[in-house]
């Protein structure tokens, strides 16, 4: 995955680095991380966090705690989204599962039906001949 240095990404972006440096201080869901050297290094998810965040203040007119609530909100609903897409998947593999389990369980009832069946006919059979 790509990395980017905060000079990069200001010419990505049109923020300047002293922008990012504050923004890094008052977004909590906005942190960027730093390679050895302290350098902070940029991923496309910071990215486009912060062209959602100039869009939200230079075209929205929002402040920048507006917008950092604006933000987190439209972060939390993209990740609970994402739990509720796995947790839909999860429920049709336990489906599929238990269909499975009930076709067996209906298949070893009616052959232990039929194993009594024999057995009970066995019985009837010895009994008639005794």
């Amino acid at each position: 995955m790509a990395q980017y240095l905060i000079g990069e990404v200001e010419r990505l972006t049109g923020v300047k680095a002293h922008v990012l440096r504050y923004w890094e201080e008052v977004i909590p869901c906005f942190a960027p991380q730093k390679d050895l050297s302290g350098r902070r290094m940029y991923s496309q998810r910071e990215i486009d966090i912060i062209l959602r965040l100039r869009y939200l203040i230079n075209t929205k007119g929002f402040t920048i705690d507006g917008a950092r609530r604006q933000l987190i909100q439209e972060l939390s609903n993209a990740e609970t989204a994402e739990v509720q897409v796995a947790t839909l998947q999860t429920l049709r593999e336990i489906r599929a599962q238990l269909g499975e389990m009930y076709l067996m369980l209906r298949k070893s009832g009616e052959q232990y039906a039929k194993a009594q069946q024999e057995h009970a006919d066995g019985q009837k059979d010895r009994a008639e001949h005794n």
